[in-house]
């Protein structure tokens, strides 16, 4: 490798695993021969169980893809700041480019290792990609950043609509000129399982590839979007979520070609692709959304809470079961495991479990009922769901938590609390998704409910007038 020309280009890879669409590697392909990086991170919050399954496969389903140019994907696990400049030092790379992300401590790391490997005259540099709007670019008139969905995505629209089309008009879908450097072996992944694995290669189908053909069936029935997207019994959502979270497919492309579309349904579907946005410009703007209330004041709310339980989610076998004889132990082991006797609860929390995700609608409910009928801290939930979902990730799972628990920005107001029987009438009210999930629903065997609705509102209702 010491001919300057040939040097290889250090593509970093983070949650951008795909080879269309992909500035970086676009940058890094008209740059000469490729090596592909991944590093497991040690320096930031551990990646659920589901999650990490998810990008083991997409992982695998890339490293296949590079294969057939030849390039290589290593795998390191680690602090960054060591490893790249030794992989750099050791492959006499010449350059490093990466898409960006936008989270602490990461941003930092990645602001640091631009600086130093720049000053040893090695050439860097990022690219946009994940979001559709940078935080940087969208602003409140004062110059601050939005805190209210509606005037943000009327402000983010139109910066949407040039970069999905400058995105994919510039970016051809695999560079026809991508190569690996010639005496560099491309090495064997070996896969990761987590302990309810099994359920979720029934449910699920990581990778670029799978990942467009979700889009094209999604896009092929956008008319009916409207109207069935809240049908808990119909499969009419996207399902492109955790795609998006391991950026296995270009949020420009599944807006531009969304946009191509002259449909009830498209208007809809792009105000969600920017609530996305919304979630990560927040997180940008206040680092810990993951632990502290955005909204100071329900620091002052008696939610029941211990700490201890996050050391229990690591490597569970099963829903976590009670370990301390006292209601609030008991009844967050019971929403865990969908036995709370609350039949759509029940419900979405078991799917979550079979199937490493839950229908919107319901995700909502589920919250609800955690937060303000069981009055149980919107961090055990956050956590939980960062443990079994396989599209959770840093800036949605703790926006859509504190939007639901009433404590973040642009939040569902405290006081509306969804009702989960009301809410299974009007959504499933056949009880097919009910009984789909909860076969011992309606027999002897299914548990009463372990708190009563009527009675809990109330009680929330008080606690929240006590603080305001």
């Amino acid at each position: 490798m010491n001919d300057p020309q040939r040097s290889p280009t250090l593509l970093w890879f983070r949650d951008d695993l795909r080879l269309s669409d992909n500035a970086a590697l676009k940058w890094a392909a008209d740059h000469g021969p490729v090596i592909g990086l991944f590093i497991d991170e040690t320096i930031n919050r551990s990646i659920g169980a589901a999650a990490r399954w998810w990008r083991e496969q997409s992982l695998n389903a890339l490293a296949q893809d590079l294969s057939f140019y030849g390039v290589p994907l290593l795998r390191r696990t680690g602090n960054p700041l060591e490893i790249l400049p030794k992989i750099v030092s050791e492959m006499e790379v010449k350059a490093v480019t990466w898409n960006r992300r936008y989270h602490q401590p990461l941003c930092e790391v990645d602001a640091t290792l631009k600086k130093n490997l720049r000053d040893k005259g090695i050439e860097v540099h990022s690219h946009p990609g994940f979001l559709l709007t940078e935080p940087w670019e969208v602003s409140t008139a004062t110059g601050t950043p939005y805190k209210v969905f509606t005037p943000f995505s009327k402000a983010a629209w139109e910066v949407a609509r040039v970069h999905a089309y400058e995105t994919v008009k510039n970016n051809v879908p695999v560079p026809s000129h991508l190569t690996g450097p010639e005496d560099v072996e491309l090495p064997i992944l070996e896969m990761e399982q987590p302990f309810w694995s099994t359920t979720l290669v029934k449910e699920c189908a990581p990778g670029e590839k799978n990942a467009s053909e979700k889009l094209f069936d999604f896009l092929e029935h956008l008319q009916d979007y409207p109207q069935a997207r809240d049908s808990l019994a119909r499969s009419a959502t996207s399902k492109l979520s955790a795609h998006l979270r391991f950026g296995e497919i270009s949020i420009h492309r599944v807006w531009a070609e969304t946009a191509a579309i002259d449909s009830e349904g498209t208007e809809l579907f792009l105000k969600e692709l920017l609530w996305r946005d919304f979630a990560w410009h927040r997180l940008y703007a206040l680092p810990h959304m993951d632990t502290q209330n955005v909204r100071m004041q329900f620091n002052r709310f008696g939610w029941s809470w211990d700490p201890s339980e996050k050391d229990k989610l690591n490597t569970p076998s099963t829903p976590l079961i009670p370990t301390k004889a006292d209601q609030f132990h008991e009844d967050l082991a019971a929403w865990r495991a969908g036995k709370t006797g609350i039949p759509l609860v029940d419900a979405g929390m078991r799917e979550l479990w079979a199937t490493g995700s839950m229908h919107n609608r319901v995700r909502m409910v589920v919250a609800s009922f955690l937060t303000k009928n069981l009055q149980i801290h919107w961090r055990h939930g956050e956590e939980w769901f960062w443990e079994t979902l396989v599209d959770a990730d840093p800036a949605s799972n703790a926006f859509n938590w504190q939007w639901a628990a009433g404590s973040g920005d642009d939040a569902s107001p405290y006081f509306r609390i969804f009702n989960p029987v009301t809410q299974a009438k009007k959504f499933d009210p056949d009880e097919t998704y009910i009984r789909r999930w909860v076969p011992e629903y309606g027999t002897p065997s299914y548990p009463d409910p372990i708190v009563d609705l009527k009675e809990s509102r109330q009680i929330a209702l008080d606690a929240y007038s006590a603080i305001k």
